[in-house]
């Protein structure tokens, strides 16, 4: 597990993104950056947080901000996310699960007294130089976009 903390470089990738492109992360410098790690398209908590980034995005660009979302889904169900819910910001997918390594989001959860291994909704913002400035692990969804956003303004 990865103890990445604030003040940290934020890990690059380059992975495949939603509509055939891919992304490196460091591509992105000048802005900041939510990374937001969550489970699965297409899911109640998924959506949700998804829809309140779309519904922020406009807030976001004031500050500077880029959203990128990450999970294990393959580019085809980013897609099909993306369209179904009008998602206006990149999802990348992270099959292998490097990305979600390096960001030590890759745990062990429990379910109903099953144990498994599966991705923890955190989320990341990175500053424009490419310093991790805040990080929420175990995410819950209510509330979380509106403090997430607020932290981003105060980067601006």
């Amino acid at each position: 597990m990865s103890s990445l903390q604030p003040g940290d470089k934020a890990p690059d990738f380059n992975a495949p993104t939603d509509g055939g492109e891919s992304l490196k992360l460091s591509s992105l410098k000048g802005k900041n950056v939510i990374l937001y790690f969550y489970p699965k398209d297409d899911t109640p908590g998924c959506t949700k947080e998804a829809c309140g980034y779309r519904d922020t995005m406009d807030q976001l660009a004031d500050a500077n901000t880029v959203v990128v979302g990450v999970s294990k889904d393959s580019v085809k169900r980013h897609d099909n996310f993306k369209a179904k819910y009008d998602l206006n910001f990149q999802l990348v997918s992270d099959e292998d699960g490097t990305i979600c390594e390096a960001y030590g989001v890759w745990v062990e959860k429990m379910n109903y007294g099953r144990t498994y291994m599966g991705i923890e909704r955190a989320t990341f913002l990175i500053d424009a130089k490419g310093k991790i400035s805040q990080i929420w692990r175990k995410v819950r969804v209510k509330g979380h976009v509106e403090a997430v956003a607020e932290a981003a303004g105060a980067l601006a």
